[in-house]
């Protein structure tokens, strides 16, 4: 069977009854209740969990794979966002959470992730952004992007030349308008590193503040 949705969390009766839930909605999902599991899981079908923290996990998944990863915990403090956004996650939701708007956001990441576009490149300074193959290259070598690094810059870009409201880049990158600002800001910070020569003063992309951001 192909899944499109695996939730690890060591609360067990909550991880079946997401699951259950999901796959009411034609979200086919799987759960197991530890890293190890996880691991064993994605071994077979190729933020507190039993053994390894998400964390691990998640440093260890970026390794290897590109696929989304939400993370989901009863700790909502800003530091425990900010390192989820920092090694890889692409979004951060709190306990206790509404399972429609789990599902929603999941739902809106597995269509962000569904194939890349059909384009021609869009190229700017030693950079080529190849729309069709899902890849960045800066004079010929590919430049690593995360799932939402990648599909962020692909976004800005193609809107290259006018401003582009933070509320359109919630709904039309992550799916939603429920993101926060701090997301959207440590991933505009780590694009930021990787094609600016100088991330503190940014050429390619550049604040409009208030509003948005603005890719020349």
């Amino acid at each position: 069977m192909k899944y499109d949705c695996l939730i690890v969390d060591d609360e067990q009766a909550l991880s079946q009854s997401t699951s259950e839930y999901f796959n009411m909605f034609d979200v086919r999902a799987a759960w197991v209740d530890s890293a190890d599991a996880c691991r064993a899981f994605l071994k077979e079908n190729d933020v507190n969990l039993g053994g390894d923290s998400g964390f691990v996990l998640c440093k260890e998944l970026r390794e290897t794979t590109n696929i989304p990863i939400l993370f989901i915990s009863a700790r909502g403090g800003d530091d425990d966002v900010l390192l989820a956004l920092n090694i890889g996650g692409d979004d951060y939701i709190t306990k206790p959470y509404s399972l429609n708007i789990l599902l929603a956001k999941v739902k809106a990441v597995l269509k962000r992730t569904e194939g890349g576009a059909a384009a021609q490149p869009i190229t700017f300074g030693a950079f080529k952004l190849d729309l069709a193959a899902g890849r960045l290259y800066k004079n010929g070598e590919p430049v690593p992007l995360k799932t939402m690094e990648y599909k962020l810059l692909s976004y800005l870009a193609q809107s290259r030349g006018r401003v582009v409201p933070k509320e359109e880049i919630f709904e039309r990158v992550w799916g939603d308008t429920i993101t926060s600002d701090g997301t959207l800001n440590v991933h505009i910070r780590h694009l930021r590193e990787k094609i600016e020569e100088d991330p503190g003063d940014p050429v390619f992309i550049t604040t409009v503040w208030g509003t948005g951001y603005l890719f020349s």
